[in-house]
Parts: C-alpha cells; sequence; structure tokens
C-alpha cells in the first residue's frame, strides 16, 4: 500500500503526472542526456521549492543585464545552460511555434552573454 508524504507531514512534492517520463525509442545522445537529466531533474522539482529555480534565475538574468561586464555574462551562463537543457529535453513535444519561442529565447541569452564578454 502506498503512502502519502504529505499527510505524514512530508513537504516534498509528488512526481508529476504524465505518460513517459523519457521520449519513446530515444537512442545515443538523447537517451543518455535524458537518462543522467532524471536525478537532477526529479530533485529539482521535486525536493527544492517551487518558487527557487524561477527566482535564482531572475536574480541572474537581472546581474547579466545590469552588470556591462565580465561578471554580468557569467551570471548568465547558468541561465543559458538551464534554459538550453529544458529546450533540449522538450523539444520531441513541441510543435513549430514552441520550437521557436526557444530557439529565439537561446538565441537572446547567448547574444546577452556575448556582449558582457566584450565579443560586440
Amino acid at each position: 500500500m502506498a503512502t502519502n508524504d504529505n499527510r505524514r507531514g512530508n513537504p516534498r512534492r509528488p512526481l508529476p503526472a504524465g505518460e513517459r517520463f523519457f521520449t519513446p525509442g530515444a537512442t545515443g545522445l538523447r537517451k543518455s542526456v535524458e537518462e543522467r537529466s532524471a536525478t537532477p531533474m526529479t530533485f529539482l522539482f521535486t525536493q527544492v521549492p517551487k518558487w527557487a529555480a524561477p527566482a535564482v534565475l531572475v536574480v541572474l538574468l537581472l546581474t547579466g543585464f545590469a552588470v556591462d561586464s565580465w561578471p554580468g555574462g557569467v551570471a548568465v551562463l547558468p541561465a543559458l545552460g538551464f534554459v538550453g537543457w529544458l529546450a533540449y529535453l522538450s523539444w520531441p513535444s513541441l510543435g513549430v511555434g514552441g520550437r521557436l519561442l526557444r530557439v529565439v529565447m537561446l538565441a537572446f541569452l547567448l547574444v546577452l552573454a556575448a556582449d558582457r564578454f566584450g565579443v560586440f
């Protein structure tokens, strides 16, 4: 019999409902990335408070916008990596509009980081 951790006072959230966690029929790089991402993704979405990831990303992006030198570029890099990671994992289930939005967002963050490092 399964027990609900929330009834015992455990603050952890349950895993989200869904048909599959991994892309069906995935091979090679996609399968490897999905398998290696399972633990950090599960931790991020079940053990960390809901507000923590967005708050950290907002602080990093605001720092990247405000600091007009290499520290601003360094602040943008984790946000770029996180958005890229989520874009890669969600890519197979997206339509054209979702894919275009992710490519534009990644391009914007890449240009912002490059600008802060003095490339432009």
